[in-house]
């Protein structure tokens, strides 16, 4: 056979395959996005920014992301998609060329007290199969040093069929770390009886103080008519078995007043009712009991560390795996870099490298066993990176929410250049910013607008920077403003002494907060500023704290139920048509039947993805027909749920709808700048930024006198800060005191005071740097801050 040889000299023709560069949208509908059709390259880092509430997270992880999600989870077998959430279509007629996406977002992490930053990530992991090769004494395999594992030991007879054989005898043995006293969580609860009873009083005369257990209710009928204790009796004379059946009695099965019911003790009843639930779930006057009620002390047994006394004793170079855990991340990398040992030598390089991720992407401050529901919604997302950085995918999407929320200026370079490694590598870079330094590097720029809810969903914007620089939107018009120091400063009217402060990494700071101003605490992120704040100046009598926390709330919840406005106007048109309030509630009376209130039917479709169609019945008015014939000022309850704040505030002024009340929490919404959200808008649609300027609004109405925030600007685009700066100074011009945790520059630059704290993180910080105004700090730029902020006022 001869060999077949090519007799053309020209260039090959591209390859079919190598035509899909490119992630199509075409008329995507999801939220407040109007038909929006855009192309994004790939293999580049394309940056989407826009006002808040434009429709960025709309579009990208709404839409983008979401889908990708979707046909992944549809090549599982149908019995793994039984396991897994179902996920509807997003709104959006085509959608092509996506790759798999990897989102990495601010949700906090879990809450669980045995979620650790080291378990977070493969670090621990690694750590403990160390600890089991090179631990002296040698005290079992790697679960031996797992707090998440406890110790098993079992012996009975194990039947096994071996020919005529058929039982052998064996006992099961496992080893686990977990201390056995708090049970692997690090601290142990008590409950404080007082708070639950009055021994001077008996039963009947209402002993009992927990909410829920009121004289008439089932609760209290239950312990009253269970005759284990005498109800006319004061607790205080119970006998001691009596107490003990009050309290800690185990369930038994009885019949009181004709009902078969469970009765047991006081304490595990409030611990199944009450303890063991998320407390961010909690109705208000719940979480306030069990503040009152119950005490976390650290665990005597294991001080703290999680581990059993057998874990704590092995040790490599007189490290205990809990010290090991317990260092600075950086500390230990320079630790796991001493040592030598060929044996192990893959696991070191790759333990190193997961270490060394951590300090690189700033978060060398931070000790593996810092529990991961402490983090903020920054360091969250950067410990989240962590798993991707040494990936060997490529080709994926990477989806990022604000990565540079919660980092210093002086950080922000070094997430700039994580984003371009993960480009680099082929992959896709997708990231919702609104910070001009990490625009800056972006290959492409989409900017949403031109406003905010209704006012927004359009494309204003593609292509470079550049072009946007030159270009005529919100964004390009604001991407080089720069703040100038404030040249007239408010006098303070006082001082918050601070003395000691040693929370945390806090080195027994001594400062003078000075009141009746605006004064910012600054400094790179680990150097101890939410400690000071928060530790020393706690939400209490006269203080309002509002940090980054998430809002919980169903999808039931919107703003005007979360800030108290649906009350005032529920009664507005009771009075009105002299029927009652509840009628005007979706949650209540007032409910469409077939939804119940909700707007759409959920429906689950087993195997595939489950779908939310609009009900038919109230076409999503989610009241009943009989309700919407009820009015105020000429509108139905429906019809002012869907206006937007600025609509509702100039309606409630007219003098047929006049409501004060409602007028009131609705100012205070305009003026956080959420004029453009719609009252029954549900809150799982906002942003993070967003449901933090509702916490705002909702808080000014508390009678502080100190309002602390915890960066404010997270989620603000440029444009915006001008009107939270407006906002801060008409708080301070009222006669209080604003105390802002804050990296941005343009709110530093607007401070009458400024605190900075460092000079590093961790260990490295908790000093107080300096502290002056802002034009003190750029005279002297004798620290990062002062560096950072004398380069961007442009002195």
């Amino acid at each position: 056979m001869s060999k077949a040889t090519r007799t053309d000299t020209q260039s090959p023709a591209p390859h079919g395959a190598d035509s899909h560069d490119l992630i199509r949208v075409l008329g995507a509908r999801e939220n407040n996005l109007k038909d929006v059709s855009i192309e994004i390259p790939k293999r580049r880092l394309t940056v989407f920014t826009g006002v808040s509430g434009s429709g960025k997270s709309s579009l990208v992880f709404n839409t983008i992301a979401a889908e990708s999600q979707r046909l992944i989870n549809e090549t599982y077998s149908s019995f793994v998609q039984g396991f897994m959430p179902t996920l509807a279509r997003p709104e959006v007629d085509v959608l092509e060329g996506l790759t798999t996406a990897i989102i990495v977002d601010q949700q906090r992490m879990g809450s669980d007290p045995r979620s650790t930053v080291g378990t977070a990530t493969d670090a621990n992991a690694m750590l403990r199969i160390l600890f089991s090769r090179l631990g002296k004494p040698h005290i079992g395999p790697p679960s031996a040093y797992a707090f998440n594992v406890p110790s098993v030991k079992a012996s009975g007879a194990i039947t096994v069929e071996r020919g005529a054989k058929k039982t052998v005898k064996a006992t099961f043995n496992r080893t686990g770390g977990m201390c056995g006293r708090c049970e692997g969580r690090g601290t142990v609860s008590d409950i404080d009886l007082t708070q639950l009873y009055d021994d001077s009083k008996s039963l009947n005369d209402g002993a009992i103080t927990i909410p829920g257990y009121g004289s008439d209710g089932w609760n209290m009928r239950l312990y009253k008519e269970s005759g284990f204790v005498d109800p006319d009796k004061p607790i205080r004379k119970y006998t001691k078995k009596e107490l003990h059946d009050f309290l800690h009695h185990e369930p038994t099965r009885m019949k009181i007043a004709g009902i078969n019911m469970t009765y047991e003790g006081l304490i595990p009843r409030i611990q199944k009712s009450m303890l063991s639930k998320d407390k961010e779930a909690m109705q208000a006057h719940i979480r306030a009991f069990v503040d009152r009620a119950v005490t976390f002390t650290t665990c005597p047994e294991c001080d703290g560390t999680r581990l059993s006394e057998g874990a704590r004793s092995s040790k490599i170079k007189r490290i205990s795996i809990a010290d090991a855990c317990a260092m600075q991340i950086s500390d230990l990398a320079e630790w796991i870099r001493g040592l030598d040992e060929p044996s192990v030598a893959p696991l070191l390089s790759a333990l190193q490298q997961t270490l060394d991720s951590f300090v690189e992407i700033g978060l060398g401050y931070l000790a593996l066993d810092r529990t991961s529901g402490t983090l903020s919604g920054g360091e969250a997302q950067r410990v989240k990176m962590i798993r991707h950085l040494g990936s060997s995918l490529t080709d994926v999407t990477y989806v990022f929410d604000e990565p540079t929320a919660g980092l210093h200026p002086h950080d922000i370079q070094r997430m700039n250049d994580l984003l371009l490694r993960l480009r680099d590598k082929g992959n896709t870079v997708l990231v919702v910013e609104h910070k001009p330094e990490t625009i800056a590097i972006a290959d492409h720029v989409v900017d949403l607008g031109p406003g905010a809810g209704t006012g927004g969903g359009s494309v204003c914007f593609e292509g470079t920077v550049e072009e946007l620089r030159a270009g005529d939107t919100v964004t390009g018009r604001h991407f080089d403003d720069r703040a100038s120091v404030k040249e007239t400063l408010r006098e303070p009217t006082g001082t918050l002494e601070i003395r000691g402060a040693s929370a945390n990494n806090l080195r027994d700071v001594d400062v003078d907060v000075p009141l009746g101003v605006l004064v910012v605490v600054t400094g790179v992120a680990g150097s101890g500023k939410s400690s000071l704040v928060h530790g020393s100046i706690p939400a209490g009598e006269g203080v309002v704290s509002i940090d980054q926390t998430p809002i919980r709330g169903s999808r039931r919840s919107n703003p005007a139920t979360y800030t108290g406005l649906l009350d005032p106007i529920r009664k507005a048109f009771a009075k009105a048509n002299d029927v009652k309030p509840a009628l005007f509630s979706a949650n209540s009376e007032g409910a469409c039947p077939t939804c119940n209130g909700a707007g759409v039917i959920y429906t689950d479709l087993a195997m595939m993805a489950g779908v939310a169609t609009t009900c038919e019945d109230c076409e999503g008015k989610r009241f009943d027909a009989s309700v919407l014939e009820y009015r105020l000022g000429g509108r139905d309850i429906s019809e002012v749920l869907a206006m937007s704040v600025e609509e509702a505030e100039e309606f409630f002024g007219t003098e047929d709808a006049h409501t004060p009340a409602a007028q009131r929490i609705l100012t205070r919404l305009a003026d956080v700048g959420l004029g453009y959200l719609t009252l029954g808008q549900p809150l799982t649609t906002l942003s993070g930024g967003e449901r933090q300027r509702l916490k705002l609004a909702t808080h000014m109405a508390d009678k502080g006198g100190v309002y602390v925030l915890d960066e404010p600007t997270t989620g603000l685009h440029l444009a915006d800060v001008e009107q939270l700066l407006g906002l801060l100074d008409r708080i301070v011009d009222s006669g209080k005191s604003v105390i802002v945790v804050e990296h941005h520059q343009a709110v530093m630059a607007h401070a009458d005071w400024i605190i900075d704290l460092g000079p590093g993180a961790g260990h490295d910080g908790g000093r107080l740097v300096f502290e002056g105004t802002p034009a003190d700090l750029v005279a002297a730029r004798s620290t990062l801050t002062g560096e950072h902020l004398s380069a961007y006022v442009g002195s």
